[in-house]
């Protein structure tokens, strides 16, 4: 049984598999709550990093935010934390999918788009601060978890174009940690008697696999968001150059 510490009774939607309090009666889940750092350096990073594209030192700053709002919640465990973290991370995924779309300096899409995902993002919104327990998972997850996939298939094709060859290994460096982070996260969802009670009782301690996953998620993020920010400053500097012989 999990003590109570500070924060009380959880009432977040999900406890993730690892024991509350544990190491500290004010952090809720420590190991959790200290990795979710390492989303907040990435951010911190490419945030102040002018090498970066301005548009991407935004979602940089949005995963700041993401970090900051995940320390929150596994401190906690408390559902209006929770908010703290899912909905900057919904955030920076609708944002990203505008800028997969929108490559170039000039719109190829007309005002439906931004209309499009706006309306999308309030929908989400809603369903992820309206709903509670199981409900409130799956409507948050759901709704994330589409544009995330996009934007991994719609980034994996800009990566791989001939004119991109140089960002080549980032990319794939990029696209493994984020992958393997993703199986680490459904390991540590789906297995949790085995994480936590299997493995112990074999004398292996829990491996904290959602720690790990901030880990993995923190260095794909920030290597994949480089590969955006190539193409991006690639495509502008070609736009721009026959202007500049004229």
């Amino acid at each position: 049984m999990d003590p109570v510490g500070v924060w009380g009774i959880p009432t977040a939607s999900i406890d993730w598999c690892e024991q509350n309090y544990a190491v500290t009666p004010w952090i809720a889940e420590f190991w959790n709550t200290t990795s979710s750092l390492a989303m907040v350096l990435a951010g911190l990073v490419g945030l102040t990093r002018r090498r970066f594209a301005r548009e991407i030192r935004i979602a940089f700053g949005l995963l700041f935010l993401v970090g900051l709002g995940s320390m929150a919640f596994h401190g906690t465990l408390r559902f209006e934390l929770q908010m703290m973290d899912e909905l900057p991370m919904l955030y920076l995924v609708t944002w990203l999918v505008w800028l997969l779309v929108e490559t170039g300096p000039e719109r190829r899409l007309g005002r439906w788009f931004p209309a499009s995902l706006v309306a999308y993002v309030l929908l989400a919104t809603a369903g992820a601060t309206l709903n509670r327990g199981h409900a409130q998972f799956l409507a948050f997850h759901v709704s994330f978890g589409a544009l995330e996939l996009f934007c991994l298939g719609r980034l994996s094709w800009l990566a791989l174009r001939p004119e991109n060859r140089a960002m080549r290994l980032p990319f794939v460096l990029g696209l493994a940690a984020y992958l393997l982070g993703i199986g680490v996260w459904f390991t540590d969802l789906e297995n949790c008697p085995w994480v936590s009670v299997t493995l112990p009782a074999h004398g292996i301690r829990n491996p904290q696999l959602h720690a790990v996953w901030h880990l993995l998620v923190s260095a794909g993020f920030f290597l994949l968001l480089s590969v955006l920010s190539f193409d991006r400053l690639r495509r502008r500097d070609a736009t721009s150059r026959p202007a500049a012989h004229g």
